[in-house]
């Protein structure tokens, strides 16, 4: 059966390459190189250098010159390196040829964030979804990580003529294809059978009128932490990257009598790969269908306006960046410098600022969920004879009741219901 090679159980040190072909990209390409940094490192792999090289043009083969390949190749070897790792994606033949070249493993990004997602996932819908992005990126990549293709084998079926007839492992790789791509054809099935599993929990919870939001942001901007706070729970919330893969719901009782359900979601990063969005669409419509987004930014990065900038980027892809949006500046109290805190307040106006590991801004935020429902619920006095249990039992069912009293035979009662019950039971109400 055709498996993925793992890259982190055969590389230890690993030199970062960021190729840019313009002057003015290399403060970002550098930025990103520092970010690939972080990745590779959450595998377990240690960096033992860094290259940033501008070139005028991209080349087929190598992404670069071949001069500059040699040379590349050059320092990775004296520095001892068992792996070459580009933030730039590289083509299926590309990687074939620095392979070649080196004599390394050579991979890119989108290989490490795939990489590091098969350790993250814990669930079956997340391993699922991990599965068909791996599978499909390693489809085209089937020929190099084989290294039995040079051997010639048995005879395929009916006499020993069959092996004569064919290229040495041709018929293997062409085997390995079709289970590939069979393999990616039913994964997509069981996600689909997810999908319609999720809408039906959707569809229930609709029918109970419950709102719901989902938490989004880049990667390790504390989305996690921040649910544990607001509901006392404990989700896997830990200083790495990509410690949520499964989307964790939450139910939380308002203040105001409201019940909200809080999706936490998969962080972003840039230049996330396609086919990772298009793989957790199962995941991420927690975003897309929810009815506010609270987006979660991590304060105290240098890189907090890029970040926000990516996760908009990609919210735009699902669809969903027309959400009304609770912005969120976490880990505010790591800030030491005013005017950086004031310049923070100037971008983001309106945001509400945080430190979920520490408990600051929580009632603030809650307070902010209340507004956003304030529409669709309304607080109301009941005066009920207590004769009429369905009435009472309505209440108690579709609503939530904050107090009961009594008065002689009537049923004293204040809740929150759905607007439409002010209607329906008008001449119960009590001004």
């Amino acid at each position: 059966m055709f498996e993925v090679r793992e890259k982190p159980d055969l590389v230890e040190r690993a030199m970062l390459v960021g190729i840019c072909y313009d002057k003015r990209e290399e403060e970002e390409t550098r930025k990103l190189l520092l970010e690939l940094e972080e990745l590779v490192d959450t595998l377990g792999i240690g960096v033992v250098g860094m290259e940033l090289v501008r070139v005028r043009d991209r080349h087929r083969g190598f992404i670069c010159g071949t001069g500059k390949a040699d040379e590349l190749v050059e320092l990775a070897k004296a520095r001892n390196c068992d792996c070459i790792v580009f933030d730039n994606e590289i083509t299926p033949m590309q990687q074939r040829n620095w392979e070649g070249l080196s004599d390394l493993t050579v991979i890119d990004r989108e290989e490490v964030i795939l990489d590091i997602f098969a350790k993250r996932a814990r669930t079956k819908e997340a391993r699922l979804q991990v599965d068909l992005a791996r599978m499909q990126y390693a489809l085209p990549r089937l020929a190099r990580m084989w290294g039995h293709l040079d051997r010639e084998g048995g005879g395929g079926g009916g006499g020993g003529g069959g092996g004569a007839q064919r290229g040495m492992g041709e018929q293997q790789v062409e085997i390995d294809r079709r289970l590939a791509r069979n393999k990616i054809s039913r994964l997509k099935k069981e996600l689909d059978a997810v999908r319609q599993q999720r809408s039906t929990q959707r569809k229930e919870r609709t029918r109970g009128d419950v709102a719901t939001a989902a938490i989004v942001g880049y990667t390790n901007a504390g989305k996690s932490t921040l649910l544990n706070k607001l509901a006392g729970s404990d989700i896997m919330a830990a200083d790495m990257l990509f410690a949520t893969l499964d989307p964790t719901t939450r139910r939380l009782d308002l203040a105001d009598g409201q019940t909200l359900l809080v999706s936490d979601t998969v962080g972003f990063v840039r230049n996330l790969p396609h086919r990772l969005v298009e793989s957790f669409k199962a995941t991420l419509e927690e975003a897309i269908l929810a009815d506010f987004l609270v987006h979660v930014v991590d304060a105290n990065s240098d890189e907090v306006h890029e970040h926000y900038e990516t996760t908009c980027k990609v919210l735009a892809e699902l669809g969903a960046d027309d959400k009304q949006v609770i912005v969120v500046l976490n880990k505010i109290d790591q800030i030491e410098d005013p005017a950086v805190l004031a310049g923070l307040r100037l971008d983001f106006p309106g945001a509400v600022e945080t430190s979920a590991l520490k408990g600051i801004g929580m009632e603030t935020l809650l307070g902010k969920f209340s507004n956003k429902l304030a529409d669709r619920v309304k607080r109301l006095s009941y005066r009920i004879p207590q004769s009429r249990g369905d009435i009472t039992g309505l209440l108690h069912s579709e609503g939530k009741v904050l107090s009961t009293d009594y008065d002689g035979n009537d049923v004293l009662i204040t809740a929150v219901v759905p607007k439409d019950f002010e209607s329906r039971f008008a001449e119960f109400v009590v001004s």
